[in-house]
């Protein structure tokens, strides 16, 4: 049996093009993108098993013809954790569809400005040092309580929170009872 150069190409071809997919903004893409990926390490593992051989059946053929069972269950195993990523992709995907009526993930501007910041690294900033805008989401400034930053004032949370709607679309926002 002669090796033939075609496996490779293709099992190159389906990581490139998955890849490329991967890199794209929309979420269809990069979910074709990682089906691509899992298609081409299958093919992967396939070729790496060496040529075919008997069942791996004790007393049915010698050592030497038998086909070694490990590259089959590896790609059960990669078809398996494909199919679960593919799933919770596809979860994704409704969400985002769901919420925004689209499915590309837009620029973030909060992103910008942060890659916009100076280089300095988070271990050696203290939080008190940095602008009001800039401090972490659980730093007791950032949350707007009073003056200590006790963050035990539920009235103040609720207050500022209370008029946020929930991210869930069928659940309409949930009013806070007065004890």
């Amino acid at each position: 049996m002669t090796p033939t150069v075609v496996l490779p190409v293709i099992i190159g071809g389906l990581y490139a093009a998955g890849v490329y997919l991967l890199l794209d903004r929309s979420l269809t893409r990069v979910l074709l993108g990682f089906l691509l990926l899992g298609n081409a390490t299958n093919l992967l593992l396939l070729s790496a098993g060496g040529p075919a051989g008997l069942a791996p059946i004790l007393g049915y053929a010698e050592p030497e013809e038998i086909s070694d069972p490990l590259p089959q269950a590896l790609i059960l195993t990669a078809i398996v954790i494909t199919f679960g990523i593919a799933a919770f992709l596809l979860a994704i995907i409704y969400r985002s569809w769901r919420l925004v009526r689209q499915e590309v993930v837009e620029i973030d501007e909060e992103d910008r400005r942060v890659a916009l910041r100076s280089g300095t690294d988070a271990d050696e900033m203290d939080p008190d040092d940095l602008a009001l805008e800039d401090r972490p989401a659980a730093h007791a400034d950032s949350l707007g309580g009073d003056a200590g930053g006790d963050l035990a004032v539920e009235g103040t949370l609720a207050r500022r929170y209370g008029g946020i709607a929930s991210d869930d679309v069928d659940l309409p926002p949930t009013e806070r009872r007065r004890r």
